[in-house]
């Protein structure tokens, strides 16, 4: 008798943290960095928008967070592969930890350029955290494991943005900025040190031959040339950067929207938004991994939510903006959630352990730069005033709507040939 897929009798999530103690500590620092990020998160945009007024400047707050993340994620998934990714994880808190002091600086309208430059330098030293935290994930668990550890992380990543987005906004609203960006500072060491704790088995890649530059790049490419190669892998990894096209710029309008809502708690109503959109982004995965434990059902499911996000934002359109807006808000990133997961499993899957670094940062990659395009256009657009808010909603969700038409002729169709070839052979 076959042996039954990994995804048939998927380990509990008490089970899993109870037993399996390396990924209990991985999991325990990525609780405590998380809930910091997302206090700095909403302090941001908070301060931002007080020390401007202006959409453009706000939006660059999002630009600044991804384009270099993006840009710096091929030479991270190269440096995840290369070198202990246990030591990466910690520099990258350490450096962190110093970068965001430099936030209490900016004090005015003059210093937001300080701030953008600080911004830049705390994402690039974040760069390698996330690809060398989903390579190592199946390196710490058991195959068995390996969906619920997803599908826990998923679930923290919403529950932390939920409840830090939440207190952020309450902190920024009665503490101030400052002291919330100290208090992120601090969640970064003590991220670092339980990360210390943590064995992460790995197969690291060995150091090529040649100029260390021409090396480099021709690592570099290893990842895009991977995901070329391997169609199963590079059809996945545009998952999540199909729902960022029209996604990016809904979550930054978010950041206005708390403003219609309540203005004169913008703060408090930025928290709870985007505390809405982590409910929903952990909803989404454990409803996922509850409802579809077939994973060749996983790419026509992706298609599917994203379609339900785009129809769920476009509810705005019609909507007054009151306190009614959170339940379209929580079924949009329910289905962007679920999608996180399924994409993650199925890349780590498919991918071999010595490319998975640069497979997770080409991927990566596709995420910041369709989020930023999309940003970049949204913010543009209520700028110069073409577009109010509520035309705004509507236009991102139609591309959201034309998206998922061309997820379902392109990819779910590929699949689909793939998953009867594959039955044809055995």
């Amino acid at each position: 008798m076959p042996a039954a897929p990994p995804d048939a009798h998927p380990s509990g999530y008490l089970e899993l943290v109870r037993t399996n103690t390396h990924f209990r500590r991985l999991w325990i620092a990525e609780v405590v960095s998380l809930l910091g990020d997302w206090f700095n998160t909403i302090a941001l945009y908070s301060l931002v928008s007080r020390l401007t007024g202006s959409p453009f400047a706000l939006g660059a707050v999002f630009i600044f967070k991804m384009l270099p993340l993006g840009l710096a994620s091929p030479v991270a998934g190269l440096l995840v592969d290369r070198f202990n990714r246990r030591r990466v994880m910690i520099a990258s808190d350490l450096v962190r930890a110093v970068l965001v002091i430099g936030f209490l600086l900016v004090q005015k309208a003059s210093h937001v350029p300080l701030l953008y430059l600080l911004i830049t330098a705390q994402t690039v030293a974040g760069a390698v955290f996330q690809p060398a935290r989903s390579a190592s994930l199946p390196n710490v668990t058991a195959p068995r494991e390996l969906l619920t550890a997803n599908a826990l992380s998923a679930a923290t990543w919403s529950t932390m943005l939920a409840i830090g987005a939440a207190l952020g906004g309450v902190a920024t609203q009665w503490l101030g900025t400052d002291a919330v960006f100290l208090l992120d500072s601090a969640t970064y060491l003590v991220s670092a040190l339980f990360i210390f704790r943590t064995v992460i088995p790995q197969d690291t890649e060995a150091p090529g031959s040649g100029p260390l530059l021409a090396t480099a790049a021709r690592k570099i490419m290893d990842g895009w040339d991977y995901l070329r190669r391997h169609p199963r892998c590079g059809r996945i990894a545009f998952t999540k950067a199909a729902w960022s096209l029209g996604g990016g710029g809904m979550v930054y309008m978010l950041t206005l929207l708390g403003g219609e809502v309540a203005p004169a708690a913008q703060a408090t109503a930025i928290g709870v938004l985007f505390a809405v959109r982590g409910l929903g982004t952990g909803i989404g995965p454990i409803l996922g991994r509850k409802l579809f434990l077939d994973a060749h059902r996983w790419p026509a499911v992706m298609g599917a939510n994203i379609l339900v996000s785009g129809l769920a934002y476009g509810l705005l359109f019609h909507l007054s903006f009151g306190w009614w807006v959170t339940l379209p808000i929580l079924v949009a990133h329910a289905g962007s959630g679920a999608n996180w997961v399924f994409a993650n499993v199925l890349l780590q899957r498919r991918t071999e352990d010595r490319y998975r670094g640069r497979v997770f940062a080409s991927e990566w990659l596709l995420i910041m730069l369709a989020d930023t395009v999309s940003i970049l256009a949204a913010s543009l657009l209520l700028e110069a005033g073409w577009l109010d808010l509520r035309g705004c909603f509507l236009a991102f969700a139609g591309v959201q709507i034309l998206t998922s038409a061309v997820w379902f002729a392109t990819v779910v169709r590929a699949e689909g040939r793939d998953d009867v070839a594959e039955r044809a052979a055995t």
